[in-house]
C-alpha cells in the first residue's frame, strides 16, 4: 500500500466534479474532474488543473479507545454503494501549530469533541486523512470523505456540525470540493 498520494484535478478522473466552495482563504482553479493516485513523488503526478499532495499517516489527537471505536466501524474507502465524495483540503493558523501537543487534542476532543462527532456518523461515511504540513504543501490537511447518495443530507449535518466548533476558529484555509462517481 502507498502511502503518499495526489488528488489531481482536471478534465478527466474517476470523480465528477460537482462544486468547489471556498469557505476560508484563497480558492482553486476550477475543474471538472478529479482522481486520487499513488504518487511516490511530486514529478510521478500526472498533469492536471491542480495537484495536493498528502500522505497518510499514523493516527494523531486520539487516544487508543477512540483508534479502537474508529476501527471497529470505519469502512473502506471505494464501496460500490458510495458514489458521493468530498475533498475538504483544511489549513490551520500558526497559532494552532504554536500550541502545545496536549492543548492541541483539548481542543480537538474534549472541547471540540471532533472524533466523537465522527464517530456518530459511521459507517455510513468513510473518511481518510491525508497530511500535508510537513511536505512543502499549501494545506496541512486533506480529508477525504466517501459516502451514498443517501447519505448526503448526514454528511452536510457533519460537516456543518465539525464547523462550528472552537477547533475551526484556527483554520485559515478551507476549501470544499464534492464530486460524484463517474
Amino acid at each position: 500500500m502507498h502511502n503518499r498520494y495526489a488528488f489531481v484535478a482536471g478534465n478527466t478522473g474517476a470523480w465528477r466534479i460537482l462544486t468547489i466552495n471556498t469557505h476560508r482563504g484563497a480558492a482553486l482553479a476550477t475543474a471538472s474532474s478529479l482522481d486520487l493516485v499513488p504518487a511516490p513523488d511530486p514529478i510521478s503526478t500526472p498533469p492536471g488543473a491542480w495537484a495536493l499532495h498528502g500522505l497518510i499517516s499514523n493516527v494523531r489527537y486520539a487516544t487508543r479507545s477512540e483508534v479502537t471505536a474508529l476501527k471497529a466501524v470505519q469502512q473502506p474507502l471505494g464501496r460500490p454503494t458510495a458514489d458521493r465524495a468530498a475533498l475538504i483540503p483544511l489549513k490551520k493558523s500558526q497559532a494552532w501549530w504554536d500550541l502545545a501537543q496536549d492543548d492541541r487534542r483539548a481542543i480537538f476532543e474534549e472541547t471540540s469533541r471532533h472524533t466523537a462527532i465522527g464517530l456518530e456518523y459511521l459507517p455510513a461515511i468513510a473518511r481518510q486523512l491525508f497530511h500535508c504540513r510537513d511536505i512543502g504543501e499549501p494545506f496541512d490537511f486533506l480529508t477525504w470523505f466517501e459516502y451514498a447518495a443517501e447519505h448526503a443530507s448526514a454528511f452536510e449535518d457533519l460537516v456543518a456540525r465539525l464547523r462550528s466548533t472552537l477547533e475551526w476558529a484556527y483554520v485559515e484555509r478551507d476549501i470544499d470540493i464534492r464530486l460524484e462517481r463517474t
